[in-house]
């Protein structure tokens, strides 16, 4: 009985840790007046869940999540919107160029050409998540980090696979419960993602199966 309270306790901590992390997403991109602020936001929750990950007591309080948060906030202001715009640009193209194919008749190569473009956007928006997660452990140059974003999706196939699990699973969760998405919002994927990449990934610096490497901070290369 024991061993199940504290295990509901500690569950009950996790997910009030994700709905504070919500709360500061939306303040935050208030904050920066949305432009300048959802990119910084995201970066932020990322690096978050992240340092939950690598913490040794992983019973934060709303203090401390705000905290972390806010903190990592400030200093992915500037970093964070040269690489997420840029990304939801090509995100947006991908998308229209899905759209123009899917449905437009053009006989079996529209076909085959239209699934060639859905995987294009599968896996570019693996990708993307990922490059948040890539990021909010090393600090290095842009182009490191999408090569490395890139060989992650690519060479841990186990590790898409959780990923496009999950957030298929939070979709699904999204459309049946929308309070989910209105309480936990973007917090809920971004937790599941950092929390693939810990656990399949295999990341220096954020591996759950090398324990020694846990008290690396958040944005240095192992």
């Amino acid at each position: 009985m024991k061993n199940f309270a504290m295990g509901y306790e500690f569950l009950a901590r996790i997910i009030l840790m994700v709905f504070v992390l919500n709360a500061a997403v939306v303040a935050f991109t208030l904050r920066g007046l949305v432009v300048a602020g959802f990119f910084p936001s995201v970066a932020a929750c990322y690096a978050s869940c992240r340092s939950w990950v690598l913490s040794e007591d992983r019973r934060w309080t709303v203090a401390q999540t705000w905290r972390t948060f806010g903190m990592a906030w400030k200093q992915e202001r500037r970093v964070a919107n040269l690489a997420g715009w840029p990304q939801l640009l090509i995100g947006l193209l991908l998308a229209w160029d899905y759209y123009l194919v899917n449905w437009n008749d053009m006989g079996a190569a529209g076909v085959a050409a239209s699934g060639l473009v859905l995987l294009a956007n599968a896996l570019y928006w693996l990708f993307v998540l990922v490059f948040w997660a890539v990021a909010a452990n090393f600090e290095e140059r842009p182009w490191w980090l999408v090569r490395t974003s890139l060989q992650l999706v690519l060479a841990r196939p186990w590790c898409s696979l959780m990923l496009a699990s999950m957030l298929g699973l939070t979709a699904w969760a999204w459309a049946t419960w929308p309070g989910i998405l209105v309480a936990f919002g973007l917090a809920t994927p971004i937790f599941l993602v950092v929390l693939c990449v810990h656990c399949f990934g295999r990341l220096p610096g954020m591996d759950a199966r090398e324990p020694q490497r846990a008290a690396t901070p958040a944005g240095q290369p192992a």
